[in-house]
Order: structure tokens, then sequence, then C-alpha cells
């Protein structure tokens, strides 16, 4: 839409926060099936809300007290959360979850060659709803991590300064391509991640398409990225981290926060794994998977009403990086490290960018979180006119 072009990347011409909408419908068989596909809604997201309760008393609740006992907690927890997990995506209209692993550029299957996340290992992945969130719970079970970051500010210099796109250039991300800034656009610096919080999945699942701080007050019991892959060392699980801090409409890839600095590329202490989510578009009878906007209220239950209103089975595609082309491999060239890199950048981020981009056919946009809370701002103050 017109009105939201100042937040359209000028390089890809991709508006990553955005939600996607269905081509105008041709004829009135949308219009006719409403009443009932409202109330296919309805009773699966009351199935839905059910499930979330009988995870949080069984899960969150009984396994708890299994805590001297940590193998037959563990145990108990994965068999009773995929138990769970499954039946909240089947009854969405997620009835099977393609998954393939695939090497770099080639994208074609990688035979002999599968994912084991180990405990404090890191998997990092691009947002675009709960869904992801649930699936990663079914499969891995891992620690879910949360950045806060310093305050958002407005940058003295505009988009197009010379510094600015000479690094966006060796990056490959759309913002090189800018030359003026929009009239109503207003840059503003990556904020600082100060560290890392625990969440538990419901959270995570509560915050979608929100942006930092995501209610969080500070000050917090902050962690390190080390401090974090021990807590979940310590409790037999990965870490999942999402690098966009935010949900983005699939359309792009958001730009990544520096959540890894510090980190050197190829990674020597710990296995980083990369995936990356497809979707496909909407139509007039099944809406987008994405959540790129909040519900204001008890969010996301409307987006998986809306959801849960079609009686067409979704695709919702996960590619993972084959561990032969990951950020720990030994073919990781110098070459593929970029370079030009301020102190403040995170190059083993960049690598990650890179990977998921060239994996999941996804492009990278110049834009992140910080341009996101401005939209989300703007957005809200148009709905009130």
């Amino acid at each position: 839409m017109e009105k939201y072009s100042a937040y359209r990347d000028p390089g890809t011409g991709i508006q990553p926060f955005l939600t996607p909408v269905p081509p105008q419908e041709s004829g009135s068989l949308a219009t006719i099936s409403k009443p009932l596909l409202y109330l296919i809604g309805i009773i699966r997201t009351a199935l839905v809300l059910a499930l979330a309760i009988l995870y949080s008393l069984l899960v969150s609740g009984f396994c708890t007290l299994l805590s001297p006992v940590p193998p037959l907690r563990r145990i108990l927890t994965f068999i009773l959360s995929a138990a769970i997990f499954r039946l909240s995506l089947f009854a969405v209209g997620l009835y099977w979850i393609p998954v393939e692993v695939v090497r770099r550029k080639r994208g074609r299957f990688a035979k002999n060659e599968y994912w084991s996340p180990r405990a404090g290992d890191v998997i990092v992945s691009n947002w675009i709803s709960w869904l992801e969130i649930v699936w990663l719970a079914l499969r891995f079970n891992p620690l879910f991590v949360l950045p806060v970051t310093g305050p958002v500010e407005k940058a003295a210099s505009p988009l197009s300064s010379p510094s600015r796109v000479a690094l966006d250039r060796k990056r490959g991300t759309g913002s090189a391509a800018i030359s003026l800034p929009h009239r109503n656009q207003t840059q503003v610096n990556r904020a600082e991640v100060l560290g890392f919080v625990e969440v538990s999945l419901l959270r995570m699942v509560s915050i979608c398409g929100r942006v930092p701080p995501y209610g969080i007050k500070v000050p917090v019991s902050l962690f390190t990225i080390d401090e974090i892959r021990q807590r979940a060392k310590d409790s037999g699980r990965p870490v999942a981290m999402f690098p966009e801090c935010t949900t983005s409409n699939g359309r792009g890839l958001l730009r990544f926060s520096n959540v890894l600095k510090g980190i050197s590329a190829p990674v020597k202490d710990f296995n980083v794994f990369v995936m990356c989510v497809r979707i496909d578009p909407p139509t007039p009878l099944s809406p987008t998977l994405s959540l790129p906007i909040p519900s204001p209220i008890l969010n996301p239950i409307p987006h998986i009403f809306t959801i849960s209103s079609s009686i067409l089975p979704y695709t919702m595609s996960i590619r993972l990086l084959a561990p032969s082309d990951s950020p720990n491999s030994a073919t990781l060239t110098p070459n593929e490290i970029p370079s030009g890199l301020r102190k403040e950048d995170d190059a083993l981020i960049e690598v990650c960018s890179i990977l998921m981009s060239d994996i999941g056919r996804v492009k990278r946009t110049g834009m992140g979180w910080e341009e996101k809370s401005m939209f989300l701002e703007f957005y809200k103050g148009k709905g009130r006119q």
C-alpha cells in the first residue's frame, strides 16, 4: 500500500512488515462458505487452546514435580510435548510439514547428512510465525531465548550515507541500492544487544510479531551467550535463536541483530545449525501463515482463528542446512566470511544470514526490527485515524 511505501526495502522492493493478502476473489465461493468456515475456525481454535492448557498442566506443571529424577522428566516431557504440539499443528491445517536437509547453493537434498543438535548447540532460524516455534519444540525441545536490547535511537546520518552503502554492498543487502531516503522514512541506529533471557514456549508464542523489548522490563537478570549455552547444557537441550528479533511476512529476511557478537567464524567451541522456514502465498480460501503484525489483545489467538478458518491444507516447509556446510565446517573459506565489517558487527551472524538466504532462496533486506518498531507505531497511528 502506498501509505506504507516508506517501509519498503529500496534494494529488493519487498515490504517485509505488511501482512500478505490474497488476490481479489473472482467468485462467491469464499463468501458463501464463510459461516461454515467460521464455525470450523471456532472449533479448531478451541482445540488449540485446550491443548495449550493441557501442555501447561502436564508439561509445565506435572513434569516439574519430576525434577529430582532428570532423565525421567526429560523423557516424559518429550513424549507429552511431541504429542500435544503435533496435534496443535494438525488442528490448524498443517497435516504434513516437509523437511529437507539441503546443501548450500545447490539446494539439493543432502544424502546421509542429518541434524542432531546436542545440548549447548545453537539453532538459528528465521521468524515468520508461532508455527516454527511449535515445530522446533516438537523436534528438538530447545531452550528459547530472547535478546534484551538498548534503546532505539535515530541516526544523525541519512540512509544513503556512503559508509552505510559501501558496507551493505559488501554484505549483499538490499539497502545498498538506496539513493535517497524516502521523505517519510527516518533512519535508526542498530540497537545494542545487552544480553539474553530464557523464556518459556508459551511466552515465545505470545510475543510473536512484537519487537524488543517485548514487554521485558529492565533491569532483569541477563545472561551472555556462553551462560545461556551452559544453562542449556545443564538441561540437556540446544538453544533456539531468532536473530531477526521479530517476525517478518516471509517474503524476505530482515537484517540480523548482533546476537552472536564476539564469536568468530568458523565456530570451534559448539555447533551452529541454520534453518529456513518457507510458506506459500495466501489464496482467497487460505490466508497467510505469517504473523508480521501482532494482535493488540490475546496475541496470537486471532491469528490461530484466521488460519483455522480454512478447510484447505497449508504448506510450510523447513529447510535445514547440511552440517557439512554449516558455520562450523572446515570448508567455510575466508572468502565466504564477509569482509569490511565494523568492530560492532557480528561476523558469525552475517555468515548465518548468507547461508539462510542461500538454502531458503529468499532475499536479504536492509531493514531490521528497529525499522519495524517504527512501522508498528505508524501502523497503529493509521488505525486510530
